[in-house]
């Protein structure tokens, strides 16, 4: 499909999500009849953002276009990231927030958080908020210990290594760094 000559101008001939210069097509917002032009990288992961989290901290940047379709695809991104405190520092109109919402689909996310409501991601590092007795392993893992590079293994547990021995632990008790 041949992109529109003057989304070309806008974009100035890069993708509006990350500004690669290759693969570019013409990506339509629905559900209106909007589009924005994105890379063959973003095109590949647009749908399921999670499959190549890292590719998309070019939104750091883009969330910030004047475009309302590039602020959509932004918003719908993040949300599906979980990227709640990007989330937290967009600014969307009225309108413009409700496009975004008619066609985020939801299947109802279940987010891990941790004892203060914040959204926990995998690789994220979080502190032990209590003593708490490690079952099995003979040791309590201490108030105040960070557990680096957690794996999230439900909505409301973590995977992580403390003192060298992998163990699962309750978001409950974990505030995130």
């Amino acid at each position: 499909m041949s992109i529109d000559k003057a989304l070309l101008e806008r974009s100035g001939s890069k993708c509006e999500l990350c500004g690669d210069e290759s693969g570019l097509s013409e990506y339509r917002v629905e559900p209106k009849d909007e589009s924005i032009v994105i890379c063959v990288n973003c095109a590949s992961s647009i749908d399921e953002p999670t499959s190549n989290p890292n590719h998309w901290h070019c939104l750091n940047d883009s969330m910030w276009s004047q475009v309302p379709a590039v602020q959509v695809v932004a918003y719908r991104v993040l949300t599906k990231l979980g990227s709640q405190d990007l989330l937290d520092m967009m600014y969307l109109e009225e309108d413009v927030l409700e496009w975004a919402n008619n066609g985020l689909v939801t299947e109802d996310i279940e987010f891990t958080r941790d004892s203060n409501g914040t959204i926990l991601n995998e690789g994220d590092s979080v502190t032990i908020i209590k003593d708490l007795v490690v079952k099995g392993a003979g040791f309590t893992a201490k108030q105040g210990t960070t557990v680096k590079n957690i794996h999230i293994a439900s909505p409301d547990s973590i995977e992580g290594r403390v003192n060298g021995t992998r163990i699962v632990l309750l978001s409950k008790f974990l505030k995130k760094l």
